[in-house]
């Protein structure tokens, strides 16, 4: 997925963060790539690393389409649920699927509906480039980024 890439950051008891942007929403996530990486468009693949589980961190979106926004102390991600026949969760995220993990059977009648994922910033969301760094000695040109974070792992 192409994201833009506004800034960069480190405050002293964080890790680095990065504000991205896409054509349907922005938000703040952890950034473990290049620290010098400038703003620009780059290419990321998204992943959610907290089991989710309905009614907790999962509900019924009120607006259809993709999202994704800042939610207090979450990031907060907005797509359509589909279960596939084997019983596995994919976010259908403008595009990307991202696979599920969950903690809980899903509740019936979710399946093609438009859900929210609520996230931790810091902990349950990570994205990360489509491009191999150790193919260019361990930095990436212009318009790829390293790896964007939101885990504490």
């Amino acid at each position: 997925m192409l994201v833009e890439l506004v800034k960069v950051a480190k405050l002293r008891w964080s890790p680095w963060l990065a504000q991205v942007r896409m054509p349907f929403g922005g938000t703040g996530v952890r950034w473990c790539g290049d620290d010098d990486a400038k703003p620009g468009k780059y290419h990321v693949e998204w992943t959610v690393d907290e089991d989710i589980a309905w009614g907790r961190n999962a509900k019924p979106a009120v607006v259809v389409g993709p999202g994704v926004r800042p939610g207090g102390h979450c990031v907060v991600l907005r797509g359509r649920l589909d279960l596939t026949v084997d019983g596995a969760a994919v976010l259908d995220f403008g595009g990307l699927q991202i696979l599920l993990d969950l903690a809980d059977p899903l509740p019936e009648g979710v399946d093609g509906t438009w859900i929210e994922l609520f996230m931790s910033a810091r902990r349950s969301l990570s994205t990360r480039t489509n491009f191999d760094e150790r193919s260019v000695g361990g930095r990436l040109p212009p318009g790829q980024a390293g790896l964007i974070k939101a885990s504490d792992r």
